[in-house]
């Protein structure tokens, strides 16, 4: 397995867990993840929400994707630790409202303390997981992004 592999998958499998913590609770949640490249994972989201304010107090994320295959026990998991950074890139601003046009009413109608933002998880590692190594998971091969 290695990097591209990763891409592929949650590419593919873009729905994904978000973990965060609050002070010293865990927050999880799912996001429609926007896209993964060689330099991570890329999503959005309001400044306005929880998630917006516990990425700023503590950047440290974990993420999974999932698959669950065509057969009970036959899922297939990506599970990624990283660190979210916010990016402040017009281009790519940009490029989010033409891909998902849903968002330019929804910033539209955010007032002027609020925006949509654009996070990246990157500066970790990345695993795979399925029922095989269920019991031996210390053993996935960590892939570093």
């Amino acid at each position: 397995m290695n990097l591209r592999d990763c891409i592929t998958f949650a590419n593919e499998n873009p729905v994904a867990s978000i973990a965060t913590v609050e002070r010293d609770q865990p927050r999880v949640r799912l996001f429609g993840m926007w896209f993964a490249d060689e330099t991570g994972f890329y999503f959005h989201t309001g400044t306005i929400k929880s998630i917006c304010k516990q990425l700023q107090s503590n950047p440290k994320v974990e993420l999974c994707f999932y698959n669950p295959g065509d057969a009970p026990g036959c899922g297939k998991m990506l599970r990624a630790s990283g660190v979210a950074d916010f990016i402040d890139d017009s281009a790519l601003k940009e490029r989010l409202f033409e891909e998902r046009p849903f968002l330019k009413a929804i910033a539209a109608s955010m007032s002027e303390n609020h925006a949509v933002v654009i996070f990246r998880v990157h500066k970790g590692e990345a695993w795979f997981w399925t029922m095989e190594i269920n019991t031996r998971e210390s053993e996935a091969e960590r892939i570093p992004f």
